[in-house]
């Protein structure tokens, strides 16, 4: 009977990530992750290579990243320790890291590979507690801007502030209007796999599930192009 090979005892499966497609076509967002990781490595071992190496190229807002997943069931599968090259990339908040912890994977951030569980714990708390705060900043600096005479919603959106020395209220209303758009993300994107791809096809489902349009009334197909727009999907 023909012995086995023998399995290496350090195994490790590499996972990279980049917010935006054009940061993933310039390659320097991954190749400064790269050679972090390969670092990493190279104080694990002179022959350790990865089992495979898993991009993606999606905004850290989203809890679900495919390539994440299929990192981690790969590095399940193998009994392989998971790197990536900042522990940012995975502590955006303390739900997801105790997911990653019931699925028994182990990782490791090059940045802070002596980081135990309760470091990762905290600094996963700390990072959902600063998104908290930065969303409740948003909200004051809208009340403000409010406050101040200023009328929002306009249809010329935040233009209509620019250069009266509103830059933060341009800003908050900005980044109001990105985190509206963002949470349409998955919702479009199953439309469209699901063979639902013109502007009118995915007002009139939107509207059929009853999913208000960011001013809180009915989906149009000039709607639908907006958000696409400023989703990056147009």
């Amino acid at each position: 009977m023909a012995s086995e090979a023998a399995i290496p005892a350090s195994r490790y499966v590499t996972y990279l990530r980049v917010s935006t497609t054009k940061q993933g076509g310039s390659g320097l967002g991954i190749e400064a992750q790269r050679e972090a990781v390969e670092r990493y490595l190279r104080t694990c071992g002179t022959d350790v290579r990865p089992l495979a190496e898993y991009v993606e190229i999606e905004s850290g807002k989203k809890a679900d990243r495919p390539k994440l997943r299929q990192a981690i069931e790969h590095a399940q599968l193998a009994g392989a320790r998971l790197v990536i090259a900042k522990l940012d990339r995975l502590s955006r908040n303390v739900h997801f890291l105790s997911g990653l912890k019931d699925a028994g994977v182990d990782f490791v951030a090059a940045d802070m590979p002596d980081a135990n569980k309760l470091t990762v714990h905290i600094l996963a708390a700390v990072a959902e507690h600063e998104r908290e705060m930065i969303s409740e900043r948003t909200k004051a600096a809208l009340q403000a801007a409010k406050a101040r005479g200023k009328v929002l919603g306009n249809p010329k959106g935040a233009e209509h502030l620019k250069g009266r020395g509103n830059a933060e209220a341009v800003q908050a209303i900005v980044k109001g209007a990105d985190l509206k758009a963002e949470r349409m993300r998955s919702t479009v994107e199953r439309l469209q796999a699901s063979g639902t791809t013109t502007a009118q096809g995915i007002a009139a489902a939107l509207n059929a599930q009853g999913i208000l349009s960011p001013r809180g009334g009915l989906w149009s197909a000039t709607t639908v192009q907006r958000l696409r727009g400023r989703l990056g999907m147009a």
